[in-house]
């Protein structure tokens, strides 16, 4: 199994274990609660969401990464087209962040990381 389809795969399973959110007010609303543990944006989001969410995720000190279409995380989290995921759970996250792929475009700094 490739990187990113273990990566789809625990994505689905935050997804069937409770621990994601998604759209832009409720991952917004987790980033400045603190509840956000990594925020995933699709690679085809608009210019602007990207850098509001990255600039969101660097202040709050939130691991972000982009990576996938929309409809690829869709599928994996079994829902329509996402282009915002919230992972709530820092094991779930620690998780996903091992399984990115290491050229992955925007790929979250390590846990533990400066800033981070």
């Amino acid at each position: 199994m490739s990187m990113s389809n273990k990566f789809l795969s625990m994505l689905g399973l935050a997804q069937r274990a409770g621990k994601l959110t998604s759209g832009e007010d409720k991952v917004l609303e987790a980033i400045q609660k603190g509840k956000a543990q990594l925020v995933i944006v699709a690679k085809d989001a608009s210019h602007n969401t990207i850098k509001k969410f990255s600039d969101k995720c660097k202040f709050y000190k939130v691991p972000i990464m982009v990576n996938f279409e929309r409809e690829t995380l869709g599928r994996a989290t079994g829902r329509m087209e996402r282009v915002l995921i919230a992972v709530m759970d820092k094991g779930f996250a620690e998780a996903l962040a091992k399984r990115a792929e290491p050229h992955d475009s925007g790929g979250p700094e390590p846990f533990g990381g400066e800033g981070y």
